[in-house]
């Protein structure tokens, strides 16, 4: 597969997300199956993993550490900081807390649970504004420089608090979500990136399954599955928005391919430094979306996907308020 620079850290053109592995789309997945589809992910080129300490809570960064262990000098693994349980239901991991100490906490507690001397991208899950972002910044550079983590990400950030960040540490990237039904960080987000050279991460590039055309209005989900609160994801939003599946389907006809690796041939064709990194728990999709580096859309093409798609409104939010105060900060 080929690469890509996400600031001086060079991984594959699409990375694998861990996390449905083992939380938040339904039940997790079978572990022998899960650490077999990491490993095949490795034998077809895939060189970034991400997980969290939060994914589960911990067992995904085991998973994660477990599978990768015969290939770590091959991969670059990216994990999280920034969330604590509630003190009132420890089971839910909603509230935020980057004081250094506890940074320094989650950082040795990730390495022990993932197997591994140095963390290769710790990114901040999300902005504390209880804790200055030079201070997040400046604890993760001292950690650089104690050998436990080698670069510096952030997620869901707004444009002035990366740029904040990147004076006091070098910022490698950002996560946040972005796909062709969330382009917000078009507006100012990718502009700040590119004058930084700052690499950028898309997570949920497919709409969480929805641009693979495998779901419409009737589709149900398990009941622990997250999309059932997500107002996006209501029968009558899932019915209004179809025409971005359609707009992808007509085009992965013309291109001999699927709406899937439509969908991220288009974040790859919008900047050399974006390095998306879809999730899945099927072997087959695993390919599927990997085989998406090798797709090249014309100027036509993309054309025709922009053209058709400033006339599609999509309708719904992308999370549920209390999840969506959290982000851009």
């Amino acid at each position: 597969m080929e690469k890509r620079k996400l600031g001086s850290l060079e991984v594959s053109a699409i990375g694998l997300g861990c996390m449905g592995m083992s939380s938040t789309y339904g039940p997790p997945g079978d572990k022998t199956e899960m650490i077999s589809l990491i490993r095949s992910a490795v034998e077809q080129g895939v060189t970034l993993f991400d997980t969290a300490e939060v994914y589960g809570p911990f067992i995904n960064e085991e998973l994660v550490g477990e599978a990768l262990a015969p290939f770590r000098n091959q991969v670059a693994i990216a994990t999280k900081f920034g969330f604590k349980p509630d003190p009132k239901d420890p089971s839910h991991w909603n509230e935020l807390d980057s004081r250094p100490e506890h940074i320094r906490e989650v950082a040795d507690a990730s390495l022990k649970r993932l197997k591994i001397d140095t963390i290769d991208l710790f990114y901040q899950h999300r902005v504390d504004t209880a804790v200055p972002i030079e201070d997040v910044a400046g604890t993760v550079k001292d950690l650089i420089k104690e050998g436990k983590v080698k670069h510096f990400g952030l997620s869901e950030a707004a444009a002035q608090t990366i740029r904040r960040a990147h004076v006091v540490l070098p910022v490698t990237a950002l996560q946040s979500e972005y796909s062709l039904w969330y382009r917000n960080p078009e507006e100012e987000v990718l502009p700040t990136l590119e004058a930084l050279g700052i690499g950028f991460v898309p997570f949920s590039p497919l709409g969480r399954g929805f641009l693979t055309g495998k779901i419409n209005e009737n589709t149900t989900f398990d009941k622990s599955d997250f999309r059932n609160s997500v107002p996006r994801f209501t029968p009558e939003a899932r019915k209004a928005n179809q025409g971005l599946v359609d707009l992808l389907n007509r085009i992965a006809r013309q291109n001999e391919s699927t709406p899937a690796q439509i969908a991220l041939a288009w974040l790859l064709a919008q900047r050399p430094w974006i390095v998306p990194i879809p999730g899945t728990t099927k072997l087959e999709r695993l390919k599927e979306n990997n085989d998406a580096a090798s797709i090249e859309l014309s100027a036509a093409d993309l054309q025709e996907i922009e053209t058709a798609a400033s006339t599609i409104t999509v309708q719904g939010a992308r999370y549920p308020e209390h999840f969506e105060q959290k982000t851009g900060k």
